[in-house]
């Protein structure tokens, strides 16, 4: 099958209601871990990399990879997206081969200072006229998603003044044409998400069911939504680690925003946590090691297992054959 854009992959999710993970990546055995998660589970595949993950492992290497996946795993519908893009970042991931790309014009260039709406709505409208004449998906933001990591996100503050705004979410879909919606609903970027498991007054889901309502027909999507997993951070801190006390977003709230028009789920923060675990365990039981093969496939197989049970509560399990190219 060949590679598949963005908007085909979540009309497709749309007509089944369900959810698909956006599992960012950063090397080869995260790929891998992902492509058997969709292998074992059918699910449809959304492989994005920030531009840390393109700086870090270099355009070419990391581009190639993804495409490997594509031909080693052909009968699984696979988006390349780019996520959090400045407009720079999103032209090159079109001209190099990306089916989608996410221009985030919530911030100003220093990623933390919101921009103003006007500056959002043009930049977004640049970069969806640019990515559709070349038939590759484009995904907007509106709203400050909270955290900074690689380099986009807002810092600590009172984050419900950073909400997206149902009101300005109708124009901005209407004077944009994006083919999928960033809200922020207070989530945040890496680990440190929630001091204590969340509840309404931090996680406003009331937030995407006003938006969907107005918007029935666009597809939203949830970023910083690694559910950071308590098991994996008592593996991590068993064996060495000083990860602080933190949750992420519960699975049943990703559950009720899948059921309101959420249909791509941001997840990162929970890859890196099992990585690390699995790594730090290897080292622990076994100091003797020094083979990266040995210690990056017992990571890469944590991290398959967590996300081979995201794939099923997402929904998205079962559903490869959804998407026709």
């Amino acid at each position: 099958m060949a590679l598949v854009t963005l908007r085909k992959l979540l009309d497709a999710a749309a007509a089944g209601n369900y959810g698909v993970g956006g599992f960012n990546v950063n090397n080869m055995e995260q790929i891998q871990a992902i492509m058997e998660a969709a292998r074992e589970t059918n699910s449809p595949v959304i492989l994005q990399a920030s531009r840390g993950a393109r700086k870090y492992a270099n355009d070419k290497f990391l581009y190639h990879l993804m495409l490997a996946a594509n031909e080693i795993y052909p009968d699984l519908p696979i988006v390349l997206h780019q996520d959090h893009g400045t407009r720079d970042a999103c032209i090159s991931a079109v001209d190099m081969g990306f089916t989608s790309v996410m221009i985030d014009g919530s911030l100003l260039d220093d990623g933390k200072t919101p921009s103003p709406f006007e500056d959002n709505v043009r930049v977004t409208k640049e970069i969806v006229n640019y990515a559709h004449a070349k038939g590759v998906s484009v995904e907007g933001e509106l709203g400050c998603i909270g955290g900074i990591d690689d380099g986009h996100g807002i810092g600590a503050g009172d984050p419900s003044k950073y909400l997206t705004d149902p009101d300005q979410a109708v124009e901005f879909v209407e004077r944009t044409g994006v083919d999928a919606l960033a809200v922020a609903i207070g989530t945040s970027h890496g680990v440190y998400k929630f001091t204590q498991k969340p509840d309404h007054s931090v996680l406003v889901m009331d937030r995407i069911i006003e938006i969907h309502k107005r918007l029935p027909n666009t597809h939203l999507v949830m970023h910083g939504s690694s559910s950071v997993p308590q098991e994996l951070l008592e593996m991590i801190n068993k064996y060495g680690g000083a990860i602080k006390p933190t949750w992420g977003v519960p699975v049943e709230e990703i559950q009720l925003g899948i059921q309101h028009g959420v249909r791509k789920i941001n997840v990162d923060t929970d890859l890196r946590l099992a990585m690390t675990g699995a790594i730090r365990k290897f080292f622990v039981e076994k100091p003797e090691g020094f083979d990266p093969r040995d210690y990056l496939k017992e990571a890469r197989e944590l991290v398959k297992e967590v996300l081979a049970t995201r794939m099923k509560a997402f929904g998205q399990a079962g559903h490869a054959g959804d998407i026709r190219t």
